[in-house]
Order: structure tokens, then C-alpha cells, then sequence
């Protein structure tokens, strides 16, 4: 029996050390897979949605507040601005598209966005079914929305008041279902797109005129003059950032946030928890390391003697300390192995029962680059377990050995 095989039968003896070392490993490497995995289509996504947006408009309040109501849509948006800011915009030189959004409303949880055509345009959209607004009341489906509510071009539904599906709905205010997006992997897919003219009339119809002049929780609330929500905004040339932002905050009533900064803080914010995750994960690798080390050490005096006999049968020392770092370095890569697996089987099943992570599915089963590193790091953490067992292995007196024996 070669040196790695008589490893191999020295762990299946001690099954419950080696079941735990691999457990410990395993779970480590999992949160570590699983983290990473989070972080990267957290980043992947926000620069996929804002990707192009170089400037969001809106009423004064928060920036980030208007970056994640206006291009990740998971908040609701800090006020309305007058309808003529968008042309304001689209006439100053530096702009080189100003697309107007108008929300207030959603649909199943998704929200419901009256904009122009631009917008889908600007995701890289096209129609699978169907055909573009072209009056009031007539909708696009993102493909997820089509997916989680089964609608197609023909059907009707109406929109609830902001995010949440217990709003109210707006019943007397009916939308037409035109056309189904294609997939995108953007936040269109999760949008319900119409006309800005659509959101002004369903909330005309809610809201009786005499009662609108003190309203301000809608988008495109009717009045002596309309309103939207914000603007997303293009510049002309890169030069612009360094002075544009500033122009508007300055010298108008409206806030100019920056999706590319904004989303910089959010990442930091999120970093700090995936940090503190990634880190207790290196701690539960640490401590597999750890128990290895201490399991080696004790199986050691239980070995000695058949230690001393591979060398007097002619074992080189370093085919004697081969045979710890060997049965170390195995169950390692069996944790991380373990581990990579019990990740991926996580990442399928979060995405099959919650759509928003769906991304996290699709990427399952895919080896990467930082897997070998992983792979890597966890051989590393079994060599270094094993070396103070090898070098007493090593240092064995064969003769004192087999005399005690």
C-alpha cells in the first residue's frame, strides 16, 4: 500500500474526526462561495441597471433616495417636478437625451413606470409579442412581470397605490396589455411600462380636480400643470460631469443625483455585511484547519509504530511525512469541494423560490477563476495543519520505535 492510500485508510479510522473536519470546511467554504456569489450579481446588477444613466433629476430630498426609486426602482420616489423640466433639459447643451418617468403606482409588487418608448430603447429592449403604446391606458409588460402574472397582449389589469399590493387599487382606471418585453437581464424586465399621459389619467380619474391642488403623493397629479416624477439623463461628452451636476443643484429647485455615486455608497454599505460574513466563513475555515491539525497530532502516537515500519520496509522520510500531509490536504479538498457544492445547490434553490434572485441560478454550476483560488487556499490551509505532525513524522527514531513497541 502506496503512501497517499494508507493516508486515505488512516482517515476512514477516525470517522467521526474526519466527518467533522469535512463538515467545518464544508460550511466555510460554502458561505464563502455563497458570498461571493451574492456580491458579484449584487454589483453586476446595478451596473447593468444604471449602466448609461449618467444623471437622475428630481425634487429636492436624498440622492440615494432618488437613484433607487428612479433606476433600480426598490423605493419610493422624494416628490414630482414640473413637466416643463423636461424640456428645460433637453435643452441644455450638455444633455444629450432627457427621458421622463412618472410613477406613483404598481402592479403585483412591480412597479408601474410612465415614461417613452426611449426607455426601452435605452435598456436594449425589443418586443417579443405585440406592439408599443400608442394610446393611453395601453401597457408593456416586463418579461418578468409577464412571467409572474401569466398576462398577454389583450388582457387587463389595474395598478395598486405605491409598491405594496395592499395600496388600493385603482379599479375604475383599467390598463390593456399590448406588448410582452423580451429579456433584458435589466430592472426592465421588472417594469410595467406606459405612457406618462397613462399615470395622469389614472389618478385624474382617482383624484376629482378640486381636490388635487393639495395632493402631492402621485405622480402627474392633474392641476394648472402637469408633473412627473424625475428624469434620466445622458450627457453629450464625459466633460459634462464636472460641472452639470453642480448647475442644476446650484441654480434650479430640483437635486441632481449621480447613479454611478450613489451606487458606489450603496456597494460600501452592503460590503461592510458581505465583510462581516466572508470574515466568520474564514473563521469556521480556520477552525477546520485548526481540529485537522489537533486530530493529526493525536492520531500521531497511534501511528508511530506503523510509521516505523514503512521505514525499516524502506519508506524515504518524506514518504513517511507525505502520508499526514497527504490525508490533511485530502480532507481539505473535500470540505471545499463539499462546500462549492452546497453552494451552488443553494444558489438553485434561492433562485427557483425567490424571483429576484433568479440570476443567482442561472449562475449555478459554473466554475470560475476565484473557485481555483478557493481550491488553492483550502490545499494551503491543509499543508499547514499537517506540517508540525510531518516533521515529528519525519524526525521519528525507528529503531527507539519498534524497541518500545
Amino acid at each position: 500500500m502506496g503512501p497517499t492510500r494508507l493516508a486515505l485508510a488512516y482517515a476512514r479510522r477516525r470517522p467521526l474526526a474526519t466527518v467533522l473536519v469535512i463538515a467545518l470546511a464544508a460550511l466555510g467554504t460554502a458561505i464563502v462561495v455563497l458570498t461571493l456569489a451574492v456580491s458579484r450579481e449584487l454589483e453586476e446588477r446595478l451596473t447593468r441597471d444604471s449602466a448609461g444613466i449618467d444623471l437622475v433629476v428630481g425634487a429636492k430630498g436624498s440622492p440615494l433616495q432618488l437613484v433607487l426609486a428612479g433606476v433600480f426602482h426598490v423605493d419610493v420616489p422624494p416628490g414630482n417636478i414640473p413637466l416643463a423640466a423636461v424640456d428645460e433639459l433637453r435643452a441644455h447643451p450638455m444633455i444629450a437625451q432627457a427621458i421622463p418617468l412618472a410613477l406613483g403606482d404598481s402592479f403585483r409588487g412591480f412597479r408601474i413606470v410612465g415614461t417613452e418608448p426611449a426607455l426601452i430603447a435605452h435598456y436594449g429592449g425589443r418586443l417579443a409579442l405585440g406592439a408599443t403604446w400608442t394610446k393611453p391606458m395601453e401597457a408593456v409588460l416586463g418579461s418578468q412581470v409577464a412571467r409572474a402574472t401569466g398576462l398577454r397582449p389583450g388582457a387587463q389589469f389595474t395598478g395598486s397605490h405605491g409598491l405594496s399590493e395592499s395600496g388600493g387599487e385603482h379599479g375604475d382606471a383599467p390598463y390593456t396589455v399590448v406588448g410582452i418585453a423580451a429579456p433584458t437581464g435589466t430592472v426592465l424586465d421588472r417594469m410595467v411600462l406606459t405612457s406618462v399621459e397613462s399615470v395622469w389619467a389614472v389618478h385624474d380619474a382617482h383624484h376629482p380636480p378640486q381636490a388635487q391642488e393639495d395632493d402631492h403623493d402621485h405622480a402627474g397629479r392633474a392641476g394648472p400643470a402637469r408633473e412627473v416624477t424625475m428624469v434620466l439623463v445622458r450627457y453629450v461628452g464625459p466633460l459634462a460631469a464636472a460641472s452639470l451636476p453642480r448647475e442644476l443643484n446650484e441654480s434650479t429647485n430640483y437635486v441632481a443625483a449621480s447613479p454611478a455615486y450613489e451606487t458606489a455608497r450603496l456597494l460600501t454599505v452592503f460590503g461592510i455585511g458581505l465583510d462581516l460574513v466572508r470574515a466568520f466563513a474564514l473563521l469556521l475555515v480556520a477552525a477546520s484547519a485548526l481540529m485537522l491539525f489537533v486530530a493529526l497530532a493525536q492520531a500521531l502516537d497511534e501511528r508511530r509504530y506503523d510509521l516505523a515500519i514503512l521505514r525499516a520496509l524502506g519508506a524515504h522520510r518524506l514518504q513517511v511525512a507525505w502520508v499526514l500531509v497527504a490525508e490533511s490536504v485530502t480532507l481539505a479538498l473535500a470540505g471545499a469541494a463539499l462546500g462549492w457544492v452546497l453552494a451552488q445547490g443553494a444558489m438553485v434553490v434561492a433562485g427557483t423560490w425567490l424571483p429576484a434572485a433568479a440570476p443567482l441560478a442561472r449562475a449555478a454550476w459554473t466554475l470560475r477563476a476565484v473557485d481555483a483560488w478557493i481550491a488553492a487556499g483550502a490545499a494551503a490551509a491543509g499543508i499547514l495543519a499537517a506540517l508540525w505532525p510531518a516533521w515529528q513524522a519525519y524526525r521519528l527514531d525507528v529503531a527507539a520505535t519498534l524497541a518500545d513497541a
